[in-house]
């Protein structure tokens, strides 16, 4: 799950570390007023920043100086009634419903820390860089040597003479060695506390007044701790996610929209990764992949069903059920159950094996009078053969 950077500096805030004042608005007025708060303060210029699930908001002309409440009014117009599209959205964008306004900053010196699930390690990992305020993966790329890694303990998490030695490789001398270190310290509890994934500051920025601040952060957490968050879950911002990923989280299905036209419901992610290489094998593209669940239930597949029907991109759908706990039977009668009430409007494909299968495919072949874009499938191979042919 991800947040927005007005709420990662909240976090950041809550475990220690300095961030500069801002002002969260949802109207191009409340951006004028916010502006004005900052001018009478002495602010000289300000930033106005979308708050959206993505990067690449600077440029996509989504992150804006200003310096009178003209600009102020024009940037937050701008991209208040405007989609965000840039690298990491694709070419829909998304939608920008909340903006960030912060007085400016003169920046003397940026670094980037943050750290990061190391599956090789089997451990976080802090990384960090001199090279702050650039994209992370272009440094490591073209500078490895100016990425410093460190891995935590699994227990203890980032031990002080670690964050010392860091501090140290960033370039950091006398007093400011120890404030860093606080700074990367408490940044490894906020990673633990949260159940994060990923957590940033880029830039972390020395002022010309000699300040040490995050000007932005970044948290990713684990969805399969969330149950333990409910502070963070109520964080969450549906409108910056796909509406069909939304409602398959609510009816606890696993499900990933792709960029081809046959929707696939299967129960199992190893059947279903496979359903998925077989439709690629028969030379399909799938649309999707949907989980269903060991023990698929009846209502579950009836909601699947509603999702998939839902993608206009769906040309045709392959049902590809391993009856175990859920029986074949049970599925097939909330398979036709779904098509009397929701209408198939696309080929349906649908193999069933295993507890009570005869008895499902009698029930689906007795079904084709009343429901003829349902059709029977022998096997794996003759389903995904059928489902092609038929998108085709």
């Amino acid at each position: 799950m991800k947040i927005h950077e007005y709420q990662a500096r909240q976090l950041l805030t809550d475990h220690g570390i300095a961030v500069p004042p801002a002002e969260v608005v949802r109207s191009a007025d409340e951006a004028v007023a916010a502006y004005r708060k900052f001018a009478a303060a002495g602010q000289s210029f300000c930033v106005v920043k979308a708050q959206v699930y993505a990067g690449g908001r600077g440029k996509a002309g989504f992150v804006k100086l200003v310096k009178t409440e003209a600009e102020a009014r024009d940037a937050a117009t701008f991209m208040l009634t405007n989609r965000m599209v840039s690298i990491q959205t694709g070419p829909e964008g998304v939608p920008v419903s909340v903006l960030l306004v912060a007085p400016g900053v003169d920046i003397a010196k940026e670094y980037y820390v943050g750290i990061v699930l190391d599956r090789g390690r089997n451990t976080a990992v802090l990384i960090a860089s001199a090279e702050g305020g650039m994209d992370i993966e272009e440094v490591a790329a073209k500078h490895p040597e100016k990425v410093f890694k460190e891995p935590l303990h699994p227990t203890l998490g980032l031990l002080p003479y670690q964050a010392t030695e860091i501090a140290f490789k960033l370039g950091f001398e006398g007093k400011r060695v120890r404030e860093v270190a606080g700074v990367l310290t408490n940044l490894a509890k906020a990673f633990y506390a949260t159940d994060a994934s990923l957590v940033e500051i880029n830039p972390l920025v020395v002022t010309k007044d000699d300040r040490l601040i995050a000007l932005d952060a970044k948290f990713n957490f684990d969805d399969n701790a969330l149950f333990k968050h409910p502070e963070l879950e109520a964080m969450r911002d549906e409108s910056q996610l796909n509406a069909l990923d939304v409602r398959a989280e609510k009816a606890k299905l696993s499900y990933i929209a792709l960029d081809g036209n046959i929707g696939c419901l299967v129960n199992g992610a190893g059947l279903a990764m496979a359903t998925m290489d077989i439709i690629k094998f028969h030379g399909g593209d799938p649309a999707n992949f949907l989980d269903v669940g060991g023990g698929v239930t009846p209502e579950g597949a009836r909601e699947a069903f509603s999702i998939l029907m839902s993608d206009p991109k769906v040309k045709g759908i392959l049902v590809n059920i391993f009856g175990g706990i859920a029986k074949c039977d049970l599925i097939a009668e909330a398979l036709i159950s779904a098509g009397k009430s929701l209408g198939f409007k696309v080929p349906v494909v649908v193999r069933l094996e295993g507890t009570n299968s005869e008895i499902a495919r009698k029930l689906i072949a007795d079904a084709q009078k009343d429901l003829p874009q349902i059709r029977p499938a022998n096997d794996l191979t003759d389903a995904a053969e059928k489902i092609v042919a038929a998108v085709k």
